[in-house]
């Protein structure tokens, strides 16, 4: 079974992902971090990214993340190119990974852009995580060290929260870390039921 996580930058995708893959029967697929690894490591991908942004696009043979989102967040169009360069590639790499490890109960499959890149199409199982705007653009502020307008940049690039909740199963609240944690738990108890029926 294929369970799709997804959720706004800032609503903490990759912590409630890591929750998930302290369970045996569950494996984590992260999108964004194959996808990186995919432009860093092919060869065909980067003289393609380069081929669109330039030299400027790899330091040091490593992806330049900063300049590339500088572009991507302010231009819809260079976004979509990017997308169709790198998304097949991770689709190929993501059809891969769930043959390698058909063992597990279900493989969580954590994509920013799992609606926006029509991947929930691939998922059994949605679960939406969700976190207020105000505190999704202070976290990522943080994180990243960016501007308020950089943040705010990206986030217009992603559909609205309540039409992603709208198309999901379920819905993860991430405010406190404890019910955040609980919810997690709960969610798996309940897939781990319906797979045991159609076993």
């Amino acid at each position: 079974m294929i369970v799709g996580l997804t959720g706004g930058i800032g609503s903490g995708k990759t912590t409630v992902a890591n929750i998930f893959a302290q369970f045996d029967s569950v494996i984590v697929y992260n999108s964004d971090s194959e996808a990186k690894k995919i432009m860093e490591s092919s060869s065909i991908i980067k003289s393609k990214i380069i081929g669109v942004f330039g030299q400027k696009s790899y330091e040091n043979n490593q992806l330049n993340k900063p300049f590339i989102a500088s572009i991507v967040f302010n231009d819809k169009i260079k976004l979509g190119k990017l997308n169709a360069i790198v998304h097949p590639e991770v689709k190929k790499h993501f059809q891969q990974f769930v043959i390698q490890h058909k063992n597990k109960d279900y493989i969580v499959y954590e994509n920013a852009i799992l609606f926006e890149s029509k991947s929930n199409l691939n998922c059994d199982i949605i679960i939406s995580v969700y976190t207020p705007l105000e505190l999704r653009t202070e976290r990522v502020m943080l994180r990243d060290k960016s501007s308020r307008s950089a943040v705010e940049a990206r986030i217009k690039n992603q559909w609205l929260e309540e039409k992603k909740l709208l198309q999901s199963n379920y819905l993860i609240c991430n405010i406190d870390s404890n019910k955040t944690h609980f919810r997690v738990i709960d969610i798996h108890n309940i897939l781990t039921k319906k797979i045991s029926r159609f076993n």
